[in-house]
């Protein structure tokens, strides 16, 4: 099993005598979620409509900048998307700008595809599907959409695909975007409700691809793929604009306090986006340790143990608590 961020029940196993409520720094979601709308009881009670998920494509290619829905596939959430894909597009070799996020080599490896994973970008220009998260997680290593396109123009002559998974391309990163680009041939944007909106366990994601892609999706995951409430939730939020700019100033407010707060106690950001920042310390072990028993869970990497990502806190007393807990260890 691949370690994911948000095990919150794993931190009381481990500090079953840390204070409550537990603070979940560790996922990168938004923790300014946006409110819920009032939802009709026909969104429990009804199978969802074809109109309807007709309705949140149009939605979804609005808020991310689709020419056309046509371009659009929906799915119980990105994590879907990324284990089906290598059984609807078979492929022999695969590239991974890596360090990443780690299901997508999982999940091709476990097709039987051969993966090479390299730090370089270069490593885009092999296999016959390339994929990079943009920005990156953890660290938010990014390429503008620019050169997104130029690497699968260059892929395209030999029918090569690139997957780009934009589940961080929200708010200050969304100029990186490479949805504009689509239906360039070979070009897979995968896109994450979730986390934007802090609404995870809405289960929400979007493929923007040229329609047989989406098509194909579209096809292996059947009638119903995504709940009438996620619709509903979706459709809202999505049009909201208002939110979104504000959010947008929101987050950046925050990330820059986070910043401020860690480089306070020694620990200075070595990447990050508008939803979490990566630090580096021979201590990170220590300092992870300590924060769990403070009540605060943060990202830790088995493979990078000098690593610690940090998500932003959610109110002025989990802001109180990390900077106290900080103090203990550093």
């Amino acid at each position: 099993m691949i370690p994911h961020g948000g095990n919150l029940s794993g931190l009381r196993q481990r500090f079953p005598d840390a204070p409550e409520p537990l603070i979940d720094l560790s996922t990168g979601i938004n923790p300014f979620s946006y409110p819920l709308p009032a939802i009709p009881e026909t969104a429990y009670t009804r199978l969802p409509e074809e109109a309807q998920i007709r309705q949140l494509k149009q939605a979804a290619a609005e808020a991310y900048g689709a020419r056309d829905p046509e371009f659009v596939a929906v799915a119980a959430g990105t994590q879907l998307l990324i284990s089906i894909l290598p059984r609807l597009l078979p492929a022999a070799q695969v590239s991974v700008l890596a360090p990443t996020y780690g299901e997508h080599a999982a999940a091709w490896s476990a097709a039987g595809a051969a993966v090479l994973e390299a730090t370089g970008p270069e490593v885009l220009q092999s296999g016959d599907v390339a994929i990079l998260c943009n920005p990156n997680n953890p660290d938010g290593r990014a390429l503008d959409a620019a050169a997104v396109s130029a690497i699968q123009a260059g892929r395209a002559g030999r029918g090569g695909r690139t997957i780009v998974d934009e589940a961080f391309a929200e708010f200050g990163e969304a100029h990186l975007s490479a949805v504009p680009a689509v239906p360039q041939p070979g070009l897979i944007v995968l896109r994450s409700f979730g986390k934007a909106y802090g609404l995870a366990g809405v289960r929400l994601g979007f493929l923007i691809a040229e329609p047989e892609i989406a098509r194909r999706v579209e096809r292996a995951l059947g009638p119903w793929p995504v709940s009438g409430v996620a619709i509903r939730l979706a459709c809202s939020a999505l049009g909201d604009t208002d939110w979104r700019q504000h959010t947008t100033e929101r987050v950046a407010r925050a990330g820059e306090r986070l910043a401020s707060l860690l480089s306070a106690h020694g620990l200075a950001a070595v990447g990050g986006t508008s939803l979490f920042r990566l630090v580096r310390h021979d201590r990170a072990p220590a300092i992870g340790h300590a924060l769990g028993r403070a009540g605060i869970l943060v990202r830790e990497f088995p493979d990078r143990p000098d690593w610690l990502r940090f998500g932003l806190p959610p109110d002025e007393a989990a802001w109180t608590r990390l900077d106290g807990a900080l103090g203990t260890v550093l």
